[in-house]
């Protein structure tokens, strides 16, 4: 009812109006006008025909000619593509699922080179074009701990996160440079295979991980990568960038034992779709778990920037202020009954407190800083080719006054034993200035996909090398005791020197200067067929000179100006073959080479640390030529459990020739390749070149997730040192007839690491790290023949993480749950000091997201 219906002779009207009215709506649609009015017409008609009405032709109209289609120009091509980069940019990313449900806030600073849904395990390398291809098929054992890791062990230096990894260890830094970061990689010096996103950072320093986001240890020689050295690996890190994807604000603040106080800020803005800006800050105020007086107070911060004006042009900048002051620890004397016995350890071991300090309060300090500056360039010439352009220029500084407890009286009873403080100081600036252009190019032959990458290096490395008036190493100037030179009598259960007083200290204004110029090409290809095979090779060749001035010692005379110099070209390569029988499994070998230049660890100002000394004190000319190594490695690589967990085995041999040795000798053994040095006395170390020696081992890792509440990282390594080729007998007969067969100093030959957590609850989740040293041997420089050692340890963390809400989380750490006493490395002598890792501590760490 009330509806009202048309009469028959208007509805053919009413179609017409809409048939009209629809093809003026959609006239660039593919209908057919005159289909449409035909049907209309012959409605009409039939509708004329029951209406006795008179029938009505329709003309149908004719369709007008399109005009033809052009081909659009390549600037038309350019912007639809542009427009839709664009919108595909406008779009929200497709991000994976967090841990906790709550928690989706936390994504916005996630790792770009982990696995999001299982963020110990990571995917990709930060040198994509070094390494173009995932870490599953990348012919190289390569240990990365992500940025999930380190926050999880609580690891705030590289030191830390380094020292809680399988197949690492720590030295000291030798040479007077007892006080930076050494490490040895599969028993190897590394200590300057340390890089900072790709480039070198030269010189021994302690560095912070309030900036990092990732750290890189690749195995295995690497000189076709990376330059000079790299023999047992190398160290990268990647420092924090720049996103435009989302703005965040991030604080950790940490409350510990040992009046602990830490805050680290972490800003990223997105100021345009091309333009973000991240910043952070670091202060700290600290103290040592287990150790008296220590302290080791930080501050820092950082800044980058991203800017994409284009879709193929990215710049990016960036800079790192840190600074670390504080009182340094160099340790407790070891006790060694006779030279002719390995029987000894460690004070603590025999009843000394683990607690005791046996430096100066009053004298002693350091200060450790670092500013580094980078400006990387990156143009997308075309879709297949890439440049890119980094320049980097930064300042180290170390400046410190350090006590050594060295030279142990034993008494009978054991108590009434002293040691000798030995002063040790330094004042070293280095700059560096580097640049890196290099070109990647992906083409296709026959199949294979290649990556191909040419690079050019340049950098400059200089060094001045101060020290105290007074405070050299290991010299003992004036008697009685006025705050120069070496005290002795220092009881080592109960030091009794702690809080002597002592007047400001002067620089002796007579610096060493060092300084290296590297030029280098370098060559690499991955060559990827239907991801079935894959090759991998590379070439590098550096011109490495090294020059060196100061002042020395020359038959007794001292302050005598001298300088030397020495130039070296470096040829290496790479070879890897990698079969891929299933998606989510490899097989890979690998052959690769490195070379170690005189001078390549920067630090040592003698021979006797493989440094280049100004003076020769008499001796002969010991510019040694390179070390040159080789190794060979066979390895697999899975990834299981929806390939979430990427699990890693591999068999390999490093093998150095031309290697250092040490030996003493005295007027009556002294050879045209050692001879004795005018006015003096007693025996004098020597340095000769010629031995060789041979690493053998087995690296298991796994890193990622089992299931989607458990996560596990960790590794066991297993290795065998052997000198094979000695040109001198030990130093000490009585317990070796010859180096040949002795396994290597500061070398772990078993080690083992694993950080497992648990999610209990969409809040909850627990974790815990397990840490195995076997026994490490001394020694003087090659082989492990002084009969010291460091007793093998087990050490385990525990933490416990809430997440509060979406924007908040509390962290508590118990870092060495069983207050092990411990050590981590100690000092190239037959009466070393030996570095007391930390006692038990706890912390809480409060986390804002927003």
């Amino acid at each position: 009812m009330g509806q009202a219906i048309a009469p028959r002779s208007l509805r053919s009207v009413a179609a017409v109006n809409l048939v009209n009215e629809t093809f003026e709506n959609y006239s660039g649609r593919k209908v057919s006008a005159v289909a449409g009015l035909i049907a209309v017409a012959s409605f009409s008609g039939a509708e004329a025909q029951q209406s006795n009405l008179p029938p009505v032709t329709v003309d149908a109209p004719v369709e007008r000619p399109r005009p033809a289609m052009s081909k659009p120009t390549p600037d038309q091509i350019r912007a639809r593509n542009a427009l839709r980069r664009a919108a595909r940019r406008t779009q929200p990313a497709q991000v994976a699922p967090v841990p906790f449900p709550n928690a989706g806030a936390l994504s916005a600073d996630r790792n770009p080179y982990a696995d999001a849904a299982a963020p110990y395990k990571v995917d990709h390398l930060q040198a994509s074009g070094k390494f173009p291809e995932p870490l599953l098929n990348t012919p190289k054992t390569v240990t990365v701990l992500s940025k999930e890791v380190l926050e999880d062990e609580n690891a705030t230096t590289l030191k830390q996160a380094i020292l809680s990894t399988a197949g690492v260890t720590l030295g000291t830094g030798e040479g007077g440079n007892a006080f930076g970061d050494r490490f040895f990689i599969r028993g190897f010096d590394a200590r300057n295979d340390i890089f900072l996103d790709g480039v070198r950072d030269a010189g021994v320093s302690v560095r912070e991980n309030f900036f990092t986001e990732q750290v890189e240890i690749l195995r295995g020689p690497g000189s076709s990568f990376a330059g000079r050295g790299t023999t047992g690996g190398a160290i990268n890190i990647v420092s924090k960038q720049a996103t435009n994807e989302k703005s965040f604000y991030n604080m950790d603040t940490t409350f510990g034992t040992d009046s602990t106080k830490r805050v680290v800020l972490d800003v990223n803005q997105v100021i345009s779709p091309t333009l973000a800006v991240r910043a952070g800050g670091l202060f700290q105020d600290a103290g040592v778990a287990g150790r008296d007086y220590i302290k080791d107070d930080r501050n820092g911060g950082f800044v980058t920037a991203k800017w994409t004006p284009l879709d193929t042009v990215k710049l990016t900048a960036g800079y790192i202020h840190t600074e670390l002051h504080g009182l340094p620890d160099f340790g407790v004397p070891y006790y060694r009954p006779s030279t002719s016995t390995t029987a000894g350890g460690p004070f603590p071991d025999f009843g000394a407190n683990r607690n005791n300090f046996y430096g100066f309060v009053n004298r002693d300090f350091y200060r450790v800083g670092q500013d580094i500056g980078t400006i990387n360039g990156e143009v997308q010439i075309t879709p297949d080719l890439t440049l890119s352009d980094k320049v980097r220029v930064s300042r180290s500084t170390l400046n410190y006054i350090g006590t050594i407890p060295e030279s142990p009286v034993l008494a009978n009873p054991l108590s009434a034993s002293t040691f000798t403080a030995n002063p040790q100081s330094r004042y070293q600036i280095t700059d560096v200035v580097a640049n890196q252009t290099e070109a990647t190019y992906k083409f296709a032959t026959g199949g294979w996909k290649h990556t191909a990458l040419g690079g050019v290096e340049v950098s400059r490395e200089t060094a001045s090398i101060d020290k105290y008036v007074g405070l050299s190493s290991e010299v003992t100037i004036g008697t009685p005791f006025t705050g120069s030179g070496s005290l002795s009598g220092i009881s080592v259960f109960n030091p009794q020197a702690t809080f002597l007083p002592f007047g400001s200290a002067a620089l002796s204004g007579l610096p060493t200067n060092l300084g290296i110029d590297t030029k280098s090409v370098y060559l690499l290809d991955t060559a990827n067929y239907n991801d079935l095979v894959i090759l991998n090779g590379g070439i590098r060749y550096d011109d490495y000179s090294i020059s060196t001035s100061g002042y020395g010692t020359v038959n007794g005379k001292a302050n005598v100006f001298g300088s030397q110099a020495a130039e070296f070209g470096l040829p290496n390569f790479n070879l890897g073959l990698v079969l891929k029988p299933l998606p989510i499994a490899s097989v890979y070998a690998a052959y690769a080479t490195s070379s170690n230049p005189v001078g390549a660890e920067f630090d040592g100002t003698s021979s006797a640390y493989g440094g280049l000394a100004p003076t020769l004190n008499g001796a002969a000319n010991q510019i040694f030529g390179p070390e040159k190594n080789t190794a060979i490695e066979l390895g697999t690589k899975w990834e299981l459990f929806d390939r979430h967990l990427l699990l890693t085995a591999a068999l390999f041999q490093t093998e150095k020739d031309n290697a250092r040795e040490s030996q003493n000798v005295t007027a009556a053994t002294a050879t045209a390749a050692c001879p004795y040095p005018a006015n003096t006395t007693g025996s004098v170390s020597c340095i000769s070149a010629g031995a060789a020696y041979r690493i053998r081992g087995i690296d298991l890792e796994a890193g990622g997730k089992i299931t989607d509440k458990w996560s596990v990282f960790g590794g066991l390594v297993l290795m065998q040192s052997e000198v094979t080729k000695s040109l001198i007998p030990p130093g000490n007969t009585a317990l070796y007839t010859t180096n040949v067969g002795l396994p290597l100093a500061n070398v772990a030959h078993q080690s083992f690491s694993l950080l497992s957590k648990y999610q209990l609850t969409d809040v909850w989740e627990l974790g815990g790290q397990a840490v195995y040293r076997s026994k490490m041997y001394g020694g003087t420089y090659l082989a492990a023949n002084q009969g010291t050692s460091l007793p093998s340890y087990w050490r385990f963390d525990a933490f416990a993480e809430a997440k509060i809400d979406k924007n908040w989380t509390a962290k508590l750490f118990v870092a060495n749950i069983f207050n092990k006493l411990y050590y981590d490395a100690f000092y190239q002598s037959a009466a070393p000091f030996v570095l007391v890792a930390p006692g038990r501590s706890a912390s809480l760490v409060i986390s804002a997201r927003f």
